[in-house]
């Protein structure tokens, strides 16, 4: 019996020392491509040219769509991407939300007021890896303004001075010495065009930084196919020409990374944030509360609200700003808006854990409701009008709707080091990404609610073997 545990604990020591010694060191690089808005429906559709994502599918692991946070916009499901919690939990709850003692609407998508440590409330994927010696960089990745844990970062924030103000200002000086116009960034920015230059530049960006700081994890937020998709709504032959660009600027940014050190120790993971949904309506949650006197206008303005809506596209928060609003009253509210066109869901308090919410008890930016829309609506903020329902002028595209609708899923392919050959998984949470970046990187995220992708995993596999 003692040689039957001697043995066994010999075996234990070898696996583990033999996973360590592949996991280990700062000779490896991991890159997370968020291509913003690339819905997992095209990666099956033949509309869709990206061969390179593809290969990388092929020679890697692809899932079966990836179901997103709610609600399904941009900040909040890139703070889950690399922290492995829901919004509820990370603290970043919407794109915006209503400050309840002002009754002013405060965005978070242009990052004008927040430092990271003020917005993310639990360790990342990068303070981890920072923390453990490795070199991390971020080129426009949501709620990171003034990240410590950052060694080379440009926030994504609107501005003419923003990245001045808050960017690596050592490695901006590189940069423009190599001739990238980061100084245009503020322009572009505000152009309905800009997507296109941006993208080339966060790519041209990530090819100096493998040149000269070659990062263990580097995160990059691409743009231009969410953009697109906005203005002409998804499958359109715009949005198909987005794709295609955003298969380039992959294929530029992996390139550049087998030039780097840490060539043939790279993993790549291509994911998004969310995935699409043409709109023709708009619903304007904030004309029923008028009609419901919680909201008093004069001049096309308002003059006092007892209530407010704050739009996510396909979602929409519901605050109830009066305390003497009695239940009774809210209770008469979220049956007008169960009633009302266009809305699919209308979610209370108790129901908020479901969505990986918080509960206004629990975080005072959280609402009071959310509501949420049917493909082909999206939530409006105007006040404008007596018409709750409103005929769109032409086709458009947006999100933030429940994420389990099959055109809202995200994209998930991961290619290169530690990763297994033609894996298809099925469908997976993006609550698994940080953790698996964390097993990646020989890393440990605690206190995470996703899990470790070990099916695509070689050390796993040779773990299995033995």
């Amino acid at each position: 019996m003692k040689t039957r545990k001697m043995l066994a604990a010999i075996a234990a020591t070898c696996l583990l020392a033999a996973r360590t010694a592949w996991c280990a060191g700062t000779d490896q690089c991991v890159i997370l491509i968020s291509v913003d808005g690339l819905a997992h429906f095209y990666l099956d559709d033949p509309k869709a040219h990206m061969p390179f994502i593809r290969a990388l599918a092929e020679r890697g692991a692809r899932a079966d769509g990836m179901v997103c946070s709610f609600p399904t916009v941009t900040w909040p499901n890139h703070t889950t991407l690399v922290t492995g919690v829901t919004p509820a939990r990370h603290g970043v709850l919407g794109n915006n939300y209503l400050d309840r003692s002002s009754g002013e609407k405060i965005p978070l998508i242009v990052d004008p007021l927040f430092d990271k440590e003020q917005l993310v409330r639990v360790p990342t994927i990068y303070d981890v890896a920072h923390r453990a010696g490795l070199t991390t960089a971020a080129i426009i990745w949501p709620a990171t303004r003034n990240a410590r844990t950052l060694d080379f970062t440009v926030p994504d924030m609107f501005g003419n001075d923003s990245w001045r103000k808050f960017g690596t200002r050592t490695w901006l000086d590189e940069l423009r010495t190599a001739g990238i116009p980061v100084d245009q960034y503020g322009t572009w920015v505000r152009q309905s065009d800009g997507g296109i230059r941006r993208d080339w530049m966060y790519t041209r960006m990530a090819d100096h930084l493998f040149r000269h700081h070659p990062p263990n994890l580097l995160l990059i937020h691409l743009v231009e196919v969410d953009h697109v998709q906005h203005r002409y709504g998804p499958r359109s032959p715009d949005a198909y020409w987005a794709v295609s660009f955003a298969d380039q600027c992959v294929r530029d940014i992996v390139e550049a990374s087998r030039r780097s050190p840490f060539g043939d120790k790279t993993t790549v993971i291509v994911t998004s944030d969310h995935g699409f949904f043409p709109i023709e309506k708009d619903i304007c949650p904030n004309v029923l509360l008028k009609k419901e006197g919680l909201i008093e206008v004069a001049d096309n303005k308002v003059r006092s609200k007892a209530a407010w809506c704050v739009s996510q596209g396909g979602a929409c928060m519901v605050y109830v700003l009066d305390p003497k609003i009695p239940p009774e009253r809210i209770q008469a509210l979220k049956r007008a808006f169960e009633h009302t066109e266009g809305i699919e869901a209308v979610f209370e308090p108790k129901d908020f854990g479901k969505l990986g919410q918080a509960t206004p008890e629990q975080d005072p930016r959280a609402p009071d409701l959310w509501l949420a829309a049917k493909s082909g609506y999206s939530f409006s903020e105007t006040i404008t009008g007596d018409k709750i329902i409103v005929q769109r002028g032409a086709r458009a595209g947006t999100h933030g709707y429940l994420p389990e609708h099959p055109d809202m899923l995200g994209t998930l392919v991961i290619s290169g080091f530690g990763v297994r050959e033609a894996v298809r998984l099925g469908r997976v949470s993006n609550l698994d990404v940080a953790p698996t970046m964390a097993e990646l990187l020989g890393l440990q995220l605690k206190n995470v609610q996703g899990r470790v992708l070990t099916k695509i995993l070689r050390h796993a596999e040779a773990s299995t073997e033995r």
